[in-house]
């Protein structure tokens, strides 16, 4: 189905008898001294980095600690349009960046977004947090003692209180698109000069015209009538910025922005550093806010920022990217609150390659599949587009999904188990929870599922326990790889060897413990490196001494409340 769809915030039903939280509480945002930093580019990058920082030291500590980490954020989100002017881009980055810890490390993390003066060690912040955990959701905001959840929902019209901005493209003023010389910025710019009638283009890159078929596309879209001039630029680099649009001839002034730009260098979040978070924020982030500030005074029509879906459903491998899309889903909010025009888009996958997308694999691309998440065609991307920009609203997901992988088996076996993604489950049918569940996660669950598979194999001969076992490994295998059978999993061949890399495995681990009903260690795909030595830890892991074991948490009823970047403080409740 070809759609739109919007992020709202819907009341969560919270039990009257919810227990005292276990868990430990990391408050985001500044040093205590506030930002190191007046620029605010580099602020985001230091709140960012400090996440970066905090959630590596949670996951270097013992992997089978179920004591979530809930990490609470003030104006990270916004749950009204009433909210938006009061956003802070740098705490949405945040949400961004554990949106992605979350997928990659299920039950591990919870988002929670907190009134100002609400905190979680007073006694009405305590209340907060417990009703929160209580509904075994890993993202929510408390506004006013009500808990709210995040749900993707088709988008249909404004609400009654949102007025509508819309984007449009006037013939005769200048159209700047940055990263015009990748493929999704030469799509744009071809539309807007054959469909909207756009004559005076501004195209930057960060090769400009040096960039492979830059002459030829500035040539082609002279033939179709327009003033073209391409520009090597640098859109992060605010004094280059700021040149690249002085120069615009009056005669012709700005009057709309696509803000294509972007990359991608994506590892799971052990893997990532304060360098290559930068790298991917400046383009992306860094550009945005200066094309927000150098461009506040003049009379634009459009402010379109291309974002991606990553940023709210959290993509694996991804955390740098989500982070930086993020902020710009927060940017587009502030900047219509502010009166400005602008719409955030957060696309899903587009089947031309892009840059950002060409390095996708049989495994990555079934890894979104799985979601329900389809490629776009060119046709379907800028239709959406354009439906986009009339419709007026701050943050938009042109997400077309397919309603054959939401019907899929293994999905319905997510759904029953409460493990489809929290912000789709207003687009797939799932079974009412149980109260006092674990965040993301159904209450008992697991166990139950340990408990009823460690039953089955009890009764069954090792060798058919093995085969049984082997089974769901190269079923699961095979998931991940994108192969259509599992007898294309060799059981003794090494995991490397079958294509695996860390994110891979990473998602091996998350599938077989959802499976199974155990929590299982990051390193599991290089600690029992064939799907044969997998399926003798399982065993050994449901069937002998160390089944049921878990490492030990905090005391009952206790909370640890933890700066981002100050030592560990423990608070009881």
């Amino acid at each position: 189905t070809d759609t739109l769809l919007r992020l709202d915030w819907t009341p969560a039903p919270v039990p009257a008898d919810a227990p005292e939280p276990d868990c430990v509480v990391a408050l985001a945002g500044p040093g205590p001294d506030g930002p190191a930093t007046e620029d605010p580019a580099a602020a985001v990058r230091e709140t960012v980095h400090r996440t970066l920082a905090l959630i590596q030291r949670r996951l270097a500590e013992d992997g089978t600690d179920r004591t979530p980490l809930v990490v609470v954020t003030r104006h990270g989100v916004a749950t009204a349009p009433a909210e938006r002017a009061a956003l802070d881009p740098a705490q949405a980055a945040v949400w961004g960046m554990l949106r992605t810890a979350q997928s990659e490390n299920p039950d591990r993390f919870v988002l929670l977004d907190l009134e100002p003066g609400l905190d979680p060690d007073s006694g009405p912040g305590r209340t907060a947090l417990r009703a929160a955990l209580a509904t075994g959701e890993p993202q929510l905001a408390v506004r006013g003692g009500t808990v709210l959840l995040p749900r993707l929902t088709a988008h249909t019209g404004s609400p009654a209180d949102e007025a509508p901005q819309r984007q449009s493209f006037p013939s005769e003023g200048t159209v700047l698109v940055t990263g015009a010389t990748g493929t999704l910025g030469r799509l744009v710019a071809r539309h807007l000069v054959t469909e909207h009638g756009v004559r005076h283009l501004l195209l930057a890159g960060r090769r400009g015209p040096a960039a492979e078929g830059a002459a030829a596309f500035e040539a082609e879209l002279t033939a179709l009538g327009a003033r073209v001039t391409t520009a090597a630029c640098d859109v992060a680099d605010r004094p280059a910025l700021a040149g690249l649009l002085a120069a615009i001839p009056a005669e012709h002034p700005l009057t709309a922005v696509v803000h294509a730009a972007g990359v991608t260098d994506d590892g799971i979040v052990p893997a990532l550093t304060p360098e290559r978070v930068d790298h991917v924020l400046r383009p992306k982030a860094d550009a945005a806010l200066h094309l927000h500030e150098l461009t506040r005074d003049l009379d634009l029509s459009a402010f379109v920022l291309f974002s991606s879906v990553s940023a709210t459903l959290g993509g694996a491998g991804q955390a740098n990217y989500a982070a930086a899309n993020a902020f710009l889903d927060a940017l587009a909010q502030q900047r219509q609150a502010a009166g400005l025009p602008a719409v955030s888009l957060a696309w899903g996958l587009w089947a031309d390659g892009s840059g950002m997308t060409s390095k996708l694999d049989t495994a990555d691309l079934a890894r979104i599949r799985r979601m329900g998440l389809v490629a776009m065609d060119a046709a379907t991307g800028l239709a959406l587009f354009d439906t986009a920009c009339a419709a007026g609203a701050d943050v938009l997901y042109p997400v077309p999904l397919d309603p054959v992988p939401l019907d899929h088996a293994g999905l319905r076996v997510q759904a029953a188990e409460g493990k489809v993604p929290a912000l789709l489950r207003g687009l797939v049918r799932t079974p009412v929870r149980r109260a006092h569940a674990g965040p993301g996660a159904p209450s008992g669950a697991p166990a139950d599922r340990a408990s009823a598979l460690a039953a089955t194999l009890h009764g069954l001969p090792q060798a058919e326990q093995d085969r049984v076992l082997g089974d769901l490994v190269r079923a699961q295998v095979a998931t991940v790889l994108g192969h259509a059978s599992p007898d294309q999993v060799e059981p003794e061949r090494p995991f490397k060897d079958l294509g695996f890399d860390s994110l891979t495995a990473v998602e091996l681990r998350n599938l077989l413990g959802a499976v199974t009903g155990t929590r299982l260690p990051a390193t599991l795909v290089f600690d029992h490196p064939t799907p044969l030595a997998l399926t003798r830890f399982l065993r050994t892991e449901l069937l002998g001494d160390t089944a049921g074991t878990t490492a030990p948490t905090a005391p009952a009823g206790s909370v640890e409340v933890v700066a981002v970047n100050d030592p560990i403080a423990i608070v009881g409740m």
